[in-house]
């Protein structure tokens, strides 16, 4: 079993566990806004205004955000681990990495709350 600081889980089976349910929540979100799209008449920014001012979609957004930021750390340590042997690579990458999702994390944070 591979244990390392940088992994999100504890194990491989928790990481495998929470990448499901991390496309499961982006399909559900994708699955929300299809039946948006599907059953308002006409999209405008006042449509789109009024989705998003909803306590609801803002806290499903977020969730969804975390989603994608949780699904691709552990896809891309997976990747990084299997084909990144030089550890100066891979912990170079693996910093950008983290830097990337946690800048994603916090504009998306001041995107969904600021309005």
């Amino acid at each position: 079993m591979v244990t390392t600081v940088t992994s999100l889980g504890r194990s491989g089976l928790h990481d495998w566990v929470l990448q499901r349910l991390s496309a499961v929540i982006m399909l559900a979100y994708v699955v929300y806004l299809g039946y948006f799209f599907a059953t308002t008449p006409e999209i405008t920014f006042t449509a789109w205004q009024g989705l998003f001012a909803s306590t609801f979609m803002k806290v499903f957004s977020l969730l969804t955000l975390l989603s994608v930021v949780i699904h691709a750390w552990i896809g891309l340590w997976i990747v990084s681990t299997d084909y990144m042997p030089k550890v100066s690579i891979r912990v170079a990458f693996q910093a950008i990495v983290i830097v990337i999702c946690l800048s994603l994390v916090v504009w998306g944070i001041q995107i969904l709350w600021s309005l």
